[in-house]
């Protein structure tokens, strides 16, 4: 991983709204890089990554049935889903998705 993302990771784990983040790869499955938060452990962590692949690639998806041909290059780059208690927020890129979930309070 690159310094910068390294630097930024840290700066996500420190703010204190923040319950953790998720590195995941863009492979078939989906793999955790990296995570922080109990939210993340275990078993409840890889639901999380399949979720929110599927999401990423979903919201992908509509966007090029709706626009059809004219979609090139026009890739999602950056998801903001809010519920009562918190807030997820996914960042994709070529090689990650980078998911923070906080609370909004």
């Amino acid at each position: 991983m690159t310094p910068e993302l390294e630097q930024t990771l840290a700066l996500l784990s420190s703010h204190r709204s923040v319950l953790g983040y998720m590195l995941l790869s863009r492979g078939h499955p989906v793999s955790i890089i990296r995570h922080t938060g109990g939210v993340f452990d275990g078993e409840h962590g890889k639901k999380y990554a399949g979720v929110i692949a599927r999401i990423v690639e979903t919201v992908q998806s509509g966007l090029e049935e709706i626009n059809g041909s004219e979609n090139e290059g026009d890739d999602v780059k950056f998801l903001r889903i809010r519920t009562k208690r918190h807030e997820l927020m996914i960042s994709p890129d070529g090689r990650y998705l980078l998911a923070v979930l906080h609370e909004p309070s």
